[in-house]
């Protein structure tokens, strides 16, 4: 049933492959930074806003850590300290729940 009226028949040619053409390679030219001289060396303000940003960091992790205005080193050895006392309380009733006083 194959003739040229048959829809499962496709009609191409083949096509002899051909290369790319070679193009030059473009190498971008090596500039200094912007913030540090020709020896290597950073600018003032290149330091100054690496500076800014490690302290902005810092006091960033120190309030998502809670030790930012509203808490205190002092408050969190105490708060520390009450959660220690209530697992050592929690560890005592089980303990008497299972019959072991001491």
């Amino acid at each position: 049933m194959s003739g040229t009226n048959d829809p499962n028949v496709v009609d191409a040619e083949v096509v002899e492959e051909t290369a790319a053409p070679n193009l030059p390679a473009t190498v971008e030219p090596v500039l200094p930074e912007a913030d540090y001289s020709e020896g290597g060396v950073p600018s003032f303000d290149y330091v100054r806003d690496k500076i800014e940003n490690r302290h902005a960091t810092s006091v960033g992790a120190s309030e998502l850590a809670g030790l930012g205005t509203e808490h205190t080193m002092a408050s969190l050895d105490e708060k520390i300290a009450k959660n220690k006392e209530a697992a050592k309380d929690k560890l005592a009733e089980i303990r008497r729940s299972m019959g072991k006083d001491s």
